[in-house]
């Protein structure tokens, strides 16, 4: 089973949907795991229960959205890869300096214990600011493996990037393997 965790990228959800869907239809068992900022909060892309209820209904099962609830993810539930599609530069920096105040971040160290891939789809305004660090943080880090991102408007947002969402199947099929797919940097 692959666990596949939203965060509040709200604009990238679309994204994060359409790879979460080919991933049910290629027949993985997925469980959803939510921040509890995409659980409860409606914005111009959508009410936060139209996406819990379409995330709910691809994965069949109901969506982990506490740390309570995340916790026994690395000793009990043992997921084959975690993928957070998408992930903030909020909770990257989280995970680069081993905070758990999100359900998210609670799956990621708890799934982390288990030595089992960690698959990282960035989505943030300051990756190549305040992020980059956090970003070479966790590239040095052993079982977290990126999708492979680019600048999604360098002229408007010079330091923004964005995974290429597509790109999440070959990912994970390479951090499967132990690899990290590249190109890192489109």
């Amino acid at each position: 089973m692959l666990g596949y965790a939203f965060c509040g990228s709200f604009c990238t959800h679309a994204l994060a949907l359409r790879e979460l869907r080919k991933l049910t239809e290629s027949g993985y068992e997925v469980l959803p795991i939510m921040s509890e900022t995409v659980w409860q909060t409606d914005t111009r892309f959508g009410s936060a229960a139209a996406l819990r209820g379409e995330v709910e209904r691809l994965c069949g099962r109901e969506i982990v959205h506490t740390v309570v609830q995340a916790e026994p993810l690395g000793p009990k539930t043992r997921l084959e890869a975690l993928i957070i599609s998408p992930c903030t530069g909020n909770t990257l920096a989280k995970l680069a300096n081993g905070i758990t105040d999100t359900a998210v971040c609670m799956a990621a160290k708890a799934h982390l214990r288990s030595d089992r891939p960690l698959i990282v789809s960035l989505a943030s305004n300051d990756a190549l600011s305040a992020n980059l660090k956090n970003i070479a943080t966790l590239l040095t880090r052993k079982h977290v493996y990126f999708v492979p991102m680019n600048q999604d408007d360098p002229e408007k947002k010079p330091h923004s990037l964005v995974a290429d969402f597509t790109r999440i199947p070959e990912t994970l099929h390479a951090a499967l393997e132990g690899r990290q797919f590249r190109r890192l940097f489109l």
